[in-house]
């Protein structure tokens, strides 16, 4: 699949995950963490973008920002050729450090900007890096310790969230901790990461409802927000960005079910792709191919691709199946 263009107008909110290409460590200790923070915030101060999140982890790390003039792309570029250089010539180590594209989510700011921070800065606690909130407070790797006034990074944007929870200080760094630990409880939120389409029609009983009266949301797996926010974000983009909508969430979502149900029924995805004709895989790819057809709206040959058999295959099946279903 070609590599969909970024949304990188100056003054958008990003969601930016980066991590280690194979998913192998980026960070070995905390001198490594220290020079990751130490870029992160020389260059947000030399190009004037916005901090206003960030967790390190072991293998990759989340940064919520708002782009200065100079884009997003050009900061990372930065940040990430920077780091990665340091790391090889420390560990005498050749090749790349990072997965080959950092991955950034355009965000819509009034809906998800606390979501997004409690969500990241909470990433230490999910990963079993700390034990508790408490712990939190004090992880000298996120963003969360300098809203909790544990560690001071004058580069982080902290006024801005804080007052989202009171005109004083102390009593908004009250109310967002209590709002840290209400999130806490919620789960991993995958929504805040995957797809444009279901987060922006609110869950996929609503896009199947939609389908079903020939409705289509604006959607792109690179943006966060509503279906009017993505429209708003996408006329703003040139004619090859604006092409992608609604598929594209669509098609994301079918590749994760096949990894999903692969993982449910004991197959192997390399298996179910390379036309294995063991029961269970011929079964799985026959319901499979009715779902992505029928009811995600996949064209025959997108499906296909999804499921490692051809284009006719695929049609017959779904002939095979409506046919069925009508007598």
């Amino acid at each position: 699949m070609p590599r969909g263009t970024r949304l990188d107008a100056p003054g958008t909110l990003h969601h930016v995950m980066v991590r280690g290409i194979e998913g192998s460590d980026i960070f070995t200790d905390n001198d490594d963490r220290q020079h990751f923070v130490f870029r992160l915030g020389m260059l947000a101060k030399a190009t004037g973008t916005t901090i206003y999140a960030w967790a390190l982890m072991t293998n990759h790390a989340h940064i919520l920002l708002k782009s200065g003039d100079a884009g997003l792309s050009s900061f990372m570029r930065k940040l990430l050729t920077g780091y990665a250089s340091e790391f090889n010539r420390k560990y005498k180590r050749g090749g790349h450090l990072f997965q080959n594209r950092y991955k950034s989510i355009v965000c819509e700011e009034e809906t998800y900007l606390l979501k997004l921070v409690s969500y990241i800065h909470l990433n230490p606690l999910r990963a079993g890096l700390v034990d508790s909130i408490d712990e939190l407070d004090h992880y000298r790797w996120s963003g969360h310790a300098v809203l909790m006034k544990q560690i001071k990074h004058d580069w982080q944007e902290r006024d801005a969230v804080l007052r989202r929870f009171g005109k004083k200080k102390e009593d908004a760094r009250v109310a967002y901790r209590r709002y840290v630990e209400e999130e806490s409880k919620t789960g991993q939120q995958p929504e805040l990461t995957g797809g444009g389409l279901i987060r922006s029609t609110g869950g996929w009983s609503v896009v199947k409802s939609l389908r079903k009266r020939g409705e289509k949301q604006f959607s792109d797996e690179r943006i966060l927000g509503s279906s009017e926010f993505v429209r708003e974000i996408l006329s703003q983009a040139d004619e090859t960005i604006k092409a992608l909508v609604f598929v594209a969430g669509l098609r994301e979502k079918a590749a994760e079910e096949v990894t999903q149900r692969c993982e449910e029924a004991g197959i192997m995805v390399q298996a179910l792709q390379a036309g294995s004709k063991r029961r269970e895989c011929t079964d799985l790819r026959k319901e499979l191919a009715e779902k992505f057809v029928l009811e995600y709206g996949l064209t025959y040959a997108e499906a296909a691709r999804l499921l490692g058999v051809s284009t006719s295959a695929v049609n017959q099946i779904c002939r095979r199946r409506i046919g069925l279903k009508n007598n």
